[in-house]
């Protein structure tokens, strides 16, 4: 390890820790926004919930480097702007998080929802007031998977000269130097590390105000609507 080498160049390697950061978090993010609403569609698919979930499940099988050359096609995008390994980042976190938010909804019990129904609950509010709670458990799960898993593949864009910290990868093979690339190894790794801490951090303190993550929060909830109910 060369420690002179990373004084030199501690601003550039900052500078691409927070732009690796921030793709990530905005490609995780535009994932899960879309995979809400197709997640519960999907659920309420019934039988055909499988097809769907194969048919979305394909897009995570598209290389990556294929995708990130096309997605100026759908983006209308320069091969080098930053859109397109932000874009095709939040398609692979949109296929790992919809089979996430159906096996949420797919989860709650029955005889909750029937609860909600049975109180005068519409639609709208029954999803998101009851059957979104009890399936955030599930999705945060997956979040976590989608989160690591996005932070590990924003280096390859390197290949198309934007891939942040995976920039570091391509100066250390070309110059046959170890150095820029364990420390750009390091820092995905602290990085990945912490986001999936501070995920579950997040599980935990939401959960329990909606006390919901549990067998005996969901006994709760549906102990609560019937005494409503009544």
């Amino acid at each position: 390890m060369d420690w002179a080498w990373i004084e030199r160049n501690v601003e550039n390697i900052t500078a691409l820790t927070g732009q690796h950061a921030a793709w990530s978090f905005i490609a995780v993010a535009a994932g899960l926004i879309l995979a809400l609403p197709v997640g519960y569609l999907v659920f309420r698919a019934g039988r055909s919930a499988g097809i769907w979930l194969a048919v979305v499940g394909l897009l995570y099988a598209v290389p990556s480097i294929a995708l990130f050359v096309a997605m100026p096609v759908f983006l209308g995008t320069g091969i080098l702007d930053p859109l397109n390994v932000i874009g095709a980042l939040a398609v692979y976190s949109f296929a790992l998080l919809v089979r996430s938010v159906r096996d949420g909804f797919a989860g709650v019990d029955p005889t909750v929802r029937q609860a909600a129904v049975a109180m005068g609950y519409g639609g709208a509010r029954r999803v998101l007031g009851v059957e979104l709670p009890l399936a955030l458990p599930v999705i945060f799960a997956g979040l976590r998977v989608a989160t690591v898993s996005t932070i590990s593949l924003v280096s390859v864009g390197a290949v198309i000269g934007n891939g942040a910290l995976g920039q570091l990868f391509d100066r250390g093979f070309a110059a046959g130097f170890m150095t820029p690339i364990a420390v750009g190894i390091l820092i995905i790794l602290v990085m990945a590390l912490l986001a999936d801490l501070s995920i579950l951090a997040l599980q935990r303190v939401l959960l329990p105000w909606f006390g919901l993550g549990d067998r005996t929060g969901r006994k709760k909830l549906a102990k609560r609507l019937a005494v409503v109910r009544r």
